[in-house]
């Protein structure tokens, strides 16, 4: 005997690290945060070193990627000086054997103008000489990975992350508004060259899983937005043209190659399913409104390679875009989405077991079997005259192709009865043609 159950529903605290670090756990590490999941396996025997402690939370807010680890006041200054020459905080370079004060290093050691605000600045900004040892170190780690790109990818992602954790080390010191944007443009640098070996690599299984999700996810075409319970209203077309927004940005994630670049389709994605909720409900949608709304739109777009998608940023990704803010909080979602769609059972939709495995079979459940509840009744309603509209569209179609065909066969007649008519003109007055010289 099965139970109804109502609606999709996960507790929020599910979303965060197992460890009660106050950041975002993802299915992929056990329900860890990045920090968390590579200090468990860096804890190992065969390991040699630890990545640091996890970061804590002050105040119940989570710290920032730059605050990921305390460094010794000695070395503070030594890297502050280091990103001043890099970025050009003066521009009167110091005399040899003399160094700037601390108090010089910290008041000039967060750049103004030299900041480059977009990822096409950041590049133009390496080919200057003051970069060149930030140039240097990238050229070299991708030179060193690229060597080793046949290294099962769990290690590549190690080498990397620890990559954005060694660079990440010299910006301590900066705001974060300078800091993250800068991390973020290393990270599309690298992860642009290093895609066509990390991205679904043949040492893992991701493209089975690809094609296993996308087989599960085909099979549950039938699926309606009121089993799921997405509180939005029928036939509004301005709610359409949002969850369409959301189909078209999360389909558009397999087309970028940074994490950074996917991980914004995600943003957009979830961004419109917010506005379309919105647009369908006076009452703010809530936690479990969202959820509904992206399993809605994760089966209707089916988007290519999302498990390899999903996998390369968690891998690849800045840890702090992955465990705290909005992208953090969207990305998880979509990872509890995708769970739950593999998951998917008759009890999550309401349905009995008997109803649900009749819909996967592509039959229409035996309604005697149990009651239908007010949800599904209205999806078998819409799912009737959606296949009336089919039917009646198909006729259209039948008799535009009779009146097509019987058009060809007039226009066939015309032709023949005109060149008949051409052919007796002609031999009735026959065509003398008259050569003339010049």
């Amino acid at each position: 005997m099965w139970e109804a159950h109502r609606g999709i529903h996960v507790d929020q605290s599910e979303l965060l690290c197992k460890e009660g670090c106050g950041y975002y756990g993802n299915p992929a590490w056990q329900g860890y945060c990045s920090k968390c999941w590579r200090k468990r396996n860096r804890s190992q025997p065969d390991q040699k070193r630890d990545t640091g402690p996890c970061p804590s939370v002050e105040g119940g807010k989570p710290l920032t990627f730059s605050k990921f680890e305390e460094k010794k006041s000695s070395e503070i200054s030594r890297r502050v000086n280091t990103m001043k020459r890099l970025f050009g905080g003066s521009r009167t370079p110091p005399k040899r054997g003399s160094e700037p004060s601390d108090t010089q290093s910290v008041t000039s050691s967060a750049p103004q103008k030299s900041q480059p605000v977009d990822f096409t600045e950041f590049l133009k900004s390496l080919r200057k000489p003051s970069t060149q040892v930030l140039h240097r170190r990238c050229t070299a780690f991708l030179s060193n990975l690229e060597s080793q790109r046949y290294l099962p990818v769990q290690k590549q992602s190690d080498l990397v992350q620890d990559f954005y954790q060694s660079i990440a080390g010299h910006f301590h010191s900066f705001p974060e508004e300078q800091s993250a944007p800068m991390m973020e443009h290393i990270e599309k640098l690298i992860m642009t060259r290093l895609y066509k070996w990390v991205f679904c690599p043949d040492s893992s299984d991701d493209e089975h899983r690809d094609l296993t999700l996308q087989r599960r996810i085909r099979a549950l075409h039938w699926v309606t937005p009121q089993m799921l319970r997405v509180p939005v209203g029928e036939g509004r077309s301005e709610v359409n043209d949002h969850f369409l927004s959301a189909i078209t940005a999360i389909i558009g994630m397999d087309a970028k190659r940074a994490p950074q670049d996917k991980l914004s389709c995600v943003f957009k994605c979830s961004q419109s399913i917010f506005t379309a909720l919105a647009s369908s409900n006076p009452e703010p949608a809530n936690a479990d409104d969202f959820l509904s709304g992206l399993i809605h739109v994760v089966l209707k777009a089916n988007p290519p390679r999302l498990h390899s998608n999903m996998q390369y940023i968690i891998r690849f990704g800045l840890p702090h875009s992955l465990m705290a803010g909005e992208s953090g909080y969207y990305f998880t979602n979509l990872c509890c989405a995708v769970t739950f769609i593999e998951k998917l059972n008759g009890l999550s939709l309401n349905l009995s077991p008997e109803q649900f495995e009749g819909y996967m079979q592509g039959r229409k459940p035996e309604e005697r079997e149990s009651p239908v509840s007010e949800p599904e009744s209205e999806g078998l309603r819409l799912a009737k005259k959606n296949r009336e509209l089919l039917g009646e569209i198909e006729k259209r179609q039948e008799r535009v192709a009779l009146g097509m065909r019987e058009m060809e066969e007039e226009l066939g007649k015309w032709v023949q009865s005109v060149h008949a008519q051409v052919q007796e003109i002609k031999a009735k007055a026959p065509l003398d043609v008259i050569s003339t010289k010049s």
